[in-house]
């Protein structure tokens, strides 16, 4: 008889304020037989403030590719699993991409459990135009790679979003005011 393969879950946490975590979402992280993560640290820390005891284990650039076949071995014998992200929602600009991906060629039910996403969150409240966007996540962080796809985007219509890391903040600025043009409106959002 073979076994039914388990579920992998895509799970949003919060991304600023801990009763952002949904009760569906601290169910399916209590019920799951492993939690994937970024940073066991951090989903750790996470997890206490809910009471979940659970087994976690890493997963991030550096070890996608060593790691998802043991992952995948999980899931085909039956166990569910939850892949996050260290806040919002999981695959946007964070790893779990290769995961995701070969469990659906795998067969493997892919199911998310929605809830925060600081790309969503920003642009609710940017008053910007969002019924097209483009989320570009991370710009190159070397300003000629930096400015040449800046440039690229240009002629772009659609209101744009960019992730961005606090010490790059100003050059990334300075670089987009320049290829994007100062007419064109602007918002920063953070701590959302």
């Amino acid at each position: 008889m073979a076994n039914t393969p388990g579920t992998l879950w895509v799970v949003a946490t919060p991304i600023g304020n801990l009763e952002d975590l949904s009760p569906r979402a601290q169910r399916t992280l209590g019920e799951v037989g492993l939690v994937v993560c970024e940073d066991t640290r951090h989903s750790g820390r996470l997890l206490a403030a809910y009471g979940i005891r659970q087994r976690l284990a890493s997963l991030h650039e550096h070890n996608e590719s060593r790691v998802v076949p043991g992952l995948l071995e999980r899931l085909a014998a039956g166990e569910d699993l939850a892949l996050v992200s260290d806040a919002g929602t999981p695959l946007l600009s964070d790893p779990g991409y290769r995961l995701v991906r070969a469990a659906a060629d795998a067969g493997i039910a892919v199911r998310p459990v929605p809830g925060p996403s600081a790309l969503l969150a920003a642009l609710s409240v940017a008053g910007l135009p969002t019924d097209r966007f483009a989320f570009e996540g991370f710009l190159p962080a070397k300003g000629s790679g930096r400015r040449t796809r800046l440039e690229a985007l240009a002629g772009e219509p659609r209101t744009l979003v960019f992730f961005e890391a606090g010490n790059r903040l100003a050059a990334m600025l300075q670089d987009a005011g320049e290829c994007l043009g100062p007419e064109r409106p602007a918002v920063l959002a953070r701590e959302l």
